[in-house]
């Protein structure tokens, strides 16, 4: 058996573990970088990119059903090539998946280890039953894996995971999607406007990551006018049988009712790649679900010489904070007598459902009753929306009074993931209410619907004029 004396020791190479070998190559060059699968993120793989080339097909055939809307009428029904759709997502999917095996074939060679590792004890790693290593310090980047409930294993074979959707070969005739999270609402309306029979169900009236109850509901009203979804369903059977996969539920009018599908696709969330990584054999404090405990600035496992970064601590399951946080575990791994917390960005996420759904800033959840007033704008007479027939969609700003510092924001809408990156980024910088409506607002966008919500915070907070209907400056439908 080799055993190897090492700075630093990074389990997982995707993105967070990536990111931790570079902030760990500022200090050293005694590096290993362990990967017991595959190379290449799950983002690239599994993740973002693959859905979003399945969602911009599901685009394509929604335009041309809402044509008639501009007085287009297309000749006929557009055909779906499932096949077609399907290699498509799978030839531009294994192409990004290139260009990340590129970076890490720029990786030194010496510094990759394959194979799963294992803690034997807080600085000693056993990978498989060929390596044993000995480091300073450790990163755990290990990234996370589906969750599925227990009912859902009577589906058999017929059950799958967004890990295996974008491997399918065709378009399936029906799928039942369980989980109305980003995951499920994203693939299970694509998949919907690409013909498949579909139904969404979810548990506990949870929408995506939606918290503020307005909007939540106006979500799933808009989203019941399309597809079927339940989000709060109950299910009393799931069972493969022979081709198909039987489903029984109580149904929205309160009837049983048992649908027959092709596939059951499980997106009902993920959990950490902690089972197999011996952490039983090291000195850290672990969370209920067996993560360790760790501060989210330095990333580092109570006073320990181990950090964790990316999906596996489920503290932001996002591309960019994975970057981020491999980032300062990387670094402050490279020099563990000086750990430093590092810079954690405006928390920003979006749902590429249709309408969109995006977060920036505290969520209201966050928020403590009585501090914050909520300004609020609908984008179905908003002007630039309605020109383009994307007219459905909620936003909710939140505002804290006495300061008027802009605290955040929930919306469903169009170009949803646009308005909540200039509210992060307003969130970032720490500005009012105030300075913000200082801005310039171009005429006809849909970013004057971000104006109306921000006026009528301004009043509601008591720090601005009345909102004037139909104001000058605003032009017609702002």
């Amino acid at each position: 058996m080799e055993t190897r004396q090492v700075d630093v020791a990074i389990i997982g190479a995707g993105t967070a573990g990536m990111g931790a070998y570079r902030g760990a190559r500022q200090a050293t060059d005694n590096v290993a970088l362990i990967e017991g699968g595959p190379y290449g993120t799950t983002c690239a793989r599994v993740g973002c990119m693959p859905s979003k080339l399945l969602i911009a097909a599901a685009e394509a055939v929604h335009a041309i059903h809402e044509a008639p809307g501009f007085g287009v009428h297309p000749n006929g029904a557009p055909r779906i090539d499932g096949k077609q759709v399907m290699q498509r997502v799978r030839s531009e999917r294994d192409r990004f998946v290139g260009f990340v095996l590129e970076s890490v074939n720029e990786f030194e060679a010496r510094h990759k280890i394959r194979g799963y590792a294992r803690f034997l004890d807080d600085h000693t790693l056993q990978v498989d039953d060929h390596t044993r290593i000995t480091a300073k310090a450790i990163v755990i980047a290990t990234g996370s894996s589906p969750a599925i409930p227990p009912i859902l294993l009577g589906a058999g074979e017929r059950l799958v995971t967004n890990d295996a959707v974008f491997d399918w070969p065709d378009l399936p005739a029906s799928v039942a999607v369980f989980g109305p999270g980003v995951i499920g609402l994203e693939l299970g309306q694509a998949l919907h406007r690409l013909g498949v029979k579909l139904f969404i169900l979810g548990r506990g009236g949870f929408m995506a990551t939606l918290s503020d109850p307005a909007v939540r509901d106006y979500a799933i009203k808009t989203f019941g006018e399309e597809l079927y979804l339940d989000t709060d369903a109950h299910v009393t059977e799931v069972r493969q049988d022979e081709t198909q996969v039987v489903v029984r539920f109580r149904g929205l009018n309160g009837e049983e009712r048992v649908e027959r599908v092709d596939y059951v696709l499980a997106a009902t969330g993920r959990t950490a790649n902690v089972k197999n990584l011996g952490l039983e054999n090291t000195g850290l404090k672990l969370d209920a679900r067996g993560v360790p405990l760790f501060n989210r600035f330095t990333l580092q496992c109570g006073e320990s010489s181990i950090f964790i970064a990316g999906d596996v601590n489920n503290d932001r399951p996002l591309l960019h904070e994975a970057a981020d946080e491999g980032r300062i575990a990387g670094e402050n791994a490279g020099r563990p007598d000086d750990i430093r917390a590092g810079h954690r960005r405006a928390p920003l996420s979006v749902v590429f459902c249709d309408p969109q759904i995006a977060m920036a800033g505290y969520s209201h959840r966050e928020l403590k009753s009585g501090t914050f007033a909520t300004g609020v704008v609908s984008f179905e007479d908003q002007g630039r929306s309605r020109v383009m027939l994307k007219n459905k969609g909620l936003m909710h700003v939140y505002g804290e009074y006495g300061s008027g510092l802009f605290l955040g924001a929930e919306m469903f809408g169009p170009r949803a993931e646009h308005l909540g990156h200039l509210l992060s980024w307003a969130f970032q910088q720490k500005l009012t209410v105030a300075q913000m409506l200082e801005m310039p607002f171009y005429h006809p966008v849909i970013e004057e619907g971000l104006r109306t919500a921000l006026r009528d915070l301004s009043k509601k907070l008591h720090m601005g004029p009345p909102v004037v209907k139909n104001c000058i400056d605003c032009g017609p439908g702002a």
